[in-house]
């Protein structure tokens, strides 16, 4: 059994305004080093130049039954730099802050958490050691 594959592959987010969520993700992740990877009509794949694992799938929900919502998303951030960087990108895109940028003692990290134009919970994480 191989132990370093990544625990998740991809995850698939269905947006109700595609092209509001496609400006805040793009610019949101686009600071912690993730990017388009691949684009169609309606549909955005975001994932890191170098590793196109895990990756986040944005697509255009075809119903309102099929929006995501209520989904808690976190994404590695190098540095508390990069978690600055994102609270401000993605509050600057149209998201809105849940928590700015600050140390979290429970989890051992930096961490700043914003909400996307459906509402689903997106977060910027850097974990330290205490």
């Amino acid at each position: 059994m191989e132990t370093t594959a990544s625990f998740i592959h991809h995850l698939g987010v269905f947006a109700s305004d595609f092209e509001a969520s496609e400006r805040f993700y793009t610019s949101a992740l686009a600071v912690l080093g993730i990017g388009v990877g691949y684009r169609a009509d309606g549909v955005a794949e975001y994932w890191r130049p170098e590793l196109d694992t895990p990756s986040l799938s944005l697509e255009r929900a075809r119903a309102e039954a099929a929006v995501t919502a209520g989904v808690h998303i976190a994404f590695t951030a190098v540095s508390r730099d990069a978690v600055d960087a994102f609270h401000a990108a993605a509050v600057a895109a149209g998201g809105a802050s849940r928590h700015a940028p600050r140390w979290w003692s429970q989890y051992r990290a930096y961490c700043a958490f914003v909400s996307d134009p459906d509402g689903n919970n997106i977060e910027a994480v850097h974990k330290e050691t205490p």
